[in-house]
C-alpha cells in the first residue's frame, strides 16, 4: 500500500513539474492527458478514487489517535502499536500530499487553459487591432484624396463662379447694346418715315410745278 501511495505521490509530483515548466512537448502531452481524464467517465473515477483515499485517510486518523489513547491508558508504547502507529501517519501523510498534489494539479490544469484561451483572444485582438489600424489608414488615404478631390471641385466651382459674373456682366452689356441698337433702328424709322413724307411732299409739288409749266405753255 505505502508503496503504490509513493508511486502516485511521485507521479503527480511530476506532472505537477511538467505542468509548471515547459519541457519540449511534455506540458501539451501532460494537458491532453488531463483533459482526457476530465472526460467522459474520467470525472466520475477521480471522485471515487478521491472519496476511497479521503476514508483511508480518516481511518488512519482514527487508528493513530487510539493507538495513542492505548498507549496514554497503558502509560507506554508496544513495539507493534508504534510500528503501526508509524505506519498509519506514513499512510495519513502521504494521502494528504497526494489529495493536496492533486488539487494544485487540477488548478494548475484550469489557469493554464485561461492562460491558452486569453493569450488566443489577445492573438485575436492584436490581429484585429492590426486591421483596424489598416483600414484607419486605407480611410485616411481615402479622406486625403477626397479632401484633395473637394479643394479641386472647390477651386473648379470658384472658377466656374468668376466666369458666370463675367458672362453675366457680358450678358448686360449685350443686352445694352440691344437697346441702343433698337433705340437706333428705331430713330432710323422714324427718319425713314420723315423722309418718305418729305418724298411725297416734294412729288405733289413737282405735280404741281408741272401742271403749272403745261399751263404757262397753253
Amino acid at each position: 500500500m505505502i508503496q503504490l501511495l509513493f508511486l502516485v505521490l511521485f507521479a503527480e509530483g511530476a506532472v505537477a513539474f511538467l505542468l509548471m515548466v515547459k519541457i519540449g512537448p511534455l506540458r501539451e502531452l501532460a494537458m491532453k492527458s488531463l483533459d482526457q481524464l476530465k472526460t467522459g467517465k474520467g470525472p466520475a473515477t477521480v471522485k471515487t478514487l478521491a472519496c476511497t483515499m479521503l476514508v483511508i485517510l480518516f481511518s488512519s486518523v482514527v487508528n493513530i489517535l487510539n493507538i495513542q489513547k492505548r498507549g496514554a491508558k497503558l502509560g507506554t508504547v508496544t513495539p507493534m502499536d508504534q510500528v503501526l502507529w508509524r505506519t498509519h501517519v506514513l499512510e495519513a501523510s502521504l494521502i494528504g500530499y497526494i489529495l493536496f498534489l492533486a488539487f494544485v494539479i487540477d488548478r494548475l490544469h484550469h489557469y493554464i487553459w485561461k492562460l491558452i484561451t486569453l493569450r488566443k483572444t489577445i492573438s485575436t485582438s492584436r490581429d484585429e487591432i492590426e486591421r483596424l489600424q489598416k483600414e484607419q489608414l486605407h480611410f485616411k488615404e481615402k479622406e486625403s484624396k477626397w479632401n484633395d478631390e473637394i479643394r479641386k471641385l472647390k477651386d473648379e466651382t470658384a472658377g466656374f463662379d468668376e466666369k458666370m459674373q463675367k458672362l453675366k456682366v457680358e450678358v448686360k452689356e449685350q443686352e445694352k447694346r440691344a437697346l441702343d441698337a433698337e433705340a437706333h433702328v428705331t430713330a432710323l424709322q422714324k427718319q425713314s418715315e420723315e423722309l418718305l413724307l418729305e418724298y411725297d411732299r416734294l412729288l405733289e409739288d413737282n405735280q404741281i410745278l408741272q401742271t403749272q409749266a403745261l399751263t404757262y405753255r397753253g
